[in-house]
């Protein structure tokens, strides 16, 4: 490390830019408006209760030990026109020429990171005496993790080439079987797998941990979209918010969601569920059990929003909301140790973040600093807490296998009677395989607004369920997977969203789409009294199922004659309007036509004939078996069927054909299979070094 950063945090702010709020408890405060019924605050800011640096003695009140306050610096200028980024499902990539700031507790602030060139991010050990951040050198840097004394002396680098590294945690003791002793490590956010989100570009990001010398790099989600703003819960468990992907072809982006997994990517779970608006994001935990995220219906540049809360004894059905849109836009909450919160907050039509408490009790909002020309944001306590509970794990990085296992399909949040037991006769696994971000649609025609979707999908294998509804499978590790129960004509009845389980990992799960606060039936699933169903095929022995190789030569034989779509018959859409439709790529006609997106506002949902992931709401579908094949949870109105395809004479599709194409629509309508220059190896995948 040089010289110039090991004496970081020497440099002063001028003492006029700061206005220091008091921290009193119930004094000069504004109530901000909830579920209720306080009244929401005027449209002027709350008024700072102390004058220019002034200092805070009554902190000690609230927060013992308290050591001043950490938080991230970004001119105003720099962000200036910012704006979300993957069709504004997630937050602009702010941060350069953003600096740390410490505000002591007697009123004094001090830069720590003058030699850097951006820094971010801070995050505060266990003891309160050390800062982890996110950093360049210099400008045309990586962002690397670094850590610091609370003074921002004996500042060392963390991370080395692990790509763009961000949004750094402190974890607890973990310990591996083959572990000599636990030890501590650092959890962070990276794009160093190289993958493109399911959407498309930027690259996707995911979270890892890593030792403090910079060794022994794990990958511990393996999402197919976007993982970040990772958060240690009291129980061990990591909070992080997730980016999934609605149905694909549906025309919507899906939500960001808040999940937990445990320090070593084992046991990944829903934690929010989809209760409140569909962004959530910067999740925390307070010490009086309370669950506090930013939650927005659509992501500004910086990914502001409103206040929600859950309740940790009951996350799945305990959502309310904190704040209106009228009290301003919110963003980075963080605990202080009596149970309120740090958050900054800026005007819903612009402006600079401040940095306020929030009671979240009484609904109070105290400022605490603002400065002219700056974004104040992410603002943590200088404040010894609680060290996380310590975790021991099972995974083991040379065992090349996991196993997934269901109790009953057949519990789910359905209304009773819609799946009646005997409805799903199979289960259907599915490999995501996300493009790399280096080879982007080259050269195969293929455009970011395909229904399709960028993550190429193939067979795993199926197999029967057992009566009770059960399966017990043996799958690779560290690969994202989609569950498909399946019914006698083979079309999907209900999909999963992506997961995945870890090296030696039993993972298990009580129905399709249960509340997971429910208790299951203390009944013996059938499947766990066999072996587990092997579906380790070889990565060249998975078979994908695509419109070129497999569905065009049975369009072409059963369907391009004069019966039915040839000679003068005009094809089911005009290529061009499909082509505009698509994106203009280099599809075929055929294809086109089928993907292309309804023209009436009434059907934007669908795809003119195909819905990509979903054979029972296609109406190609329902023309090839004479029926509307919908479910009712699918809550399509009733369309009848004109006629059957294809018409007398011509040649009847063969059931292998009819199956075909169903199988072709449950994997997503790809257009082409896999690239044949594309490796099957991804980064990370045997959960080590990536």
């Amino acid at each position: 490390m040089s010289r110039g950063l090991q004496s970081m945090g020497k440099r002063s702010l001028n003492a006029s830019w700061a206005v220091i709020a008091a921290f009193l408890l119930g004094i000069g405060v504004s109530p901000v408006g909830s579920g209720g019924g306080r009244e929401p605050p005027s449209a002027a800011a709350p008024r700072a209760d102390r004058a220019a640096g002034a200092a805070n003695p009554d902190l000690l009140r609230y927060a013992p030990g308290y050591g001043g306050i950490v938080f991230t610096q970004i001119p105003v200028a720099r962000v200036a026109g910012a704006k979300s980024s993957a069709a504004g499902m997630l937050r602009a990539s702010y941060g350069d020429g953003g600096r740390l700031v410490l505000l002591a507790k007697n009123g004094s602030t001090r830069v720590l990171t003058a030699d850097f060139e951006s820094a971010t991010d801070p995050a505060i050990s266990f003891d309160g005496k050390r800062i982890l951040f996110a950093a360049k050198i210099t400008e045309g840097d990586h962002w690397n993790i670094f850590e610091m004394a609370a003074d921002g002396s004996d500042v060392h680098q963390v991370t080395h080439n692990a790509g763009n590294c961000r949004r750094p945690m402190y974890q607890s003791a973990l310990f591996y079987l083959n572990d000599a002793r636990p030890s501590y490590q650092v959890t962070f956010v990276s794009d160093v797998a190289g993958e493109l989100k399911e959407y498309g570009p930027p690259t996707a990001t995911n979270l890892y941990s890593v030792r403090f010398d910079g060794s022994g790099i794990r990958r511990l989600t393996y999402g197919v979209s976007a993982s970040y703003d990772p958060f240690q819960m009291q129980d061990g468990r990591i909070l992080f918010s997730h980016w999934q992907r609605s149905q694909l072809g549906t025309g919507v982006l899906g939500r960001i969601d808040l999940f937990a997994v445990h320090l070593d990517g084992a046991d990944y779970a829903t934690f929010s569920g989809t209760q409140g608006l569909p962004i959530k994001h910067m999740a925390c935990t307070t010490s009086k059990g309370a669950v506090v995220f930013v939650e927005s219906g659509h992501m500004p540049w910086d990914g502001a929003g409103s206040i929600g809360v859950l309740s940790l004894r009951r996350n799945l059905h305990s959502y309310r909301a904190i704040t209106a849109p009228t009290d301003g836009l919110f963003h980075s909450p963080s605990p202080l140790p009596d149970g309120s919160i740090l958050v900054s907050r800026r005007s819903a039509d612009g402006g600079a973040h401040a940095i306020f408490r929030l009671d979240l009790e009484s609904g109070s909002l105290s400022l605490v600093f603002s400065q002219p020309g700056y974004h104040s944001l992410q603002a943590v306590a200088l404040a010894e807490r609680p060290e996380p509970d310590g975790h021991s794990s099972v995974v083991e990085d040379d065992q090349n296998w996991s196993k997934l296992y269901c109790l009953n399909v057949y519990e789910n949040d359905l209304k009773r009677g819609w799946m009646p037991p005997g409805t799903a006769r199979r289960i259907r696994v599915i490999e995501g395989l996300p493009r790399a971000a280096g080879a982007f649609l080259e050269g195969s025609g293929e455009t970011a607004d395909s229904l399709s979707g960028l993550v190429q999908k193939r067979l795993l294998g199926d197999l029967d369920l057992d009566d009770d509804g059960s399966f017990h499978l043996l799958v690779p590790p560290n690969t994202p997977i989609q569950l498909q129960i399946v019914d006698r004509d083979g079309m999907a009845l209900r999909t999963s969203a992506w997961i995945w389980a870890k090296n030696k990992e039993n993972r298990g799960c009580i129905g399709c789409h249960e509340d997971g606060e429910r208790t299951p039936d203390n009944v013996f699933a059938k499947a766990l009294g066999h072996d587990a169903a092997e579906l380790m095929l070889p990565p060249e022995r998975r078979r994908t199922v695509d419109f070129r190789r497999d569905i065009q030569p049975i369009l072409t034989a059963k369907c391009a004659n004069r019966a039915c779509h040839g000679g003068a018959v005009p094809p089911l859409l005009g290529e061009a309007d499909a082509r505009r439709s698509l994106g203009n790529g280099d599809f075929s006609p055929a294809y086109l036509s089928l993907l292309a997106r309804p023209a009436t506002p009434a059907q934007a949902g669908r795809g003119q004939y195909v819905d990509p992931g979903r054979a029972r709401t296609s109406r190609l579908v329902w023309a090839i078996s004479g029926k509307n094949t919908a479910r009712p949870w699918d809550r399509i109105e009733t369309v009848p069927v004109s006629k059957r395809m294809p018409p007398a004479g011509s040649a009847p599709l063969t059931e292998d054909e009819r199956r075909a194409i169903i199988e072709w629509i449950d994997l997503g309508a790809q257009f082409n299979g896999l690239p044949s220059d594309r490796s099957n190896t991804r980064a990370g995948a045997s959960g080590g070094q990536p």
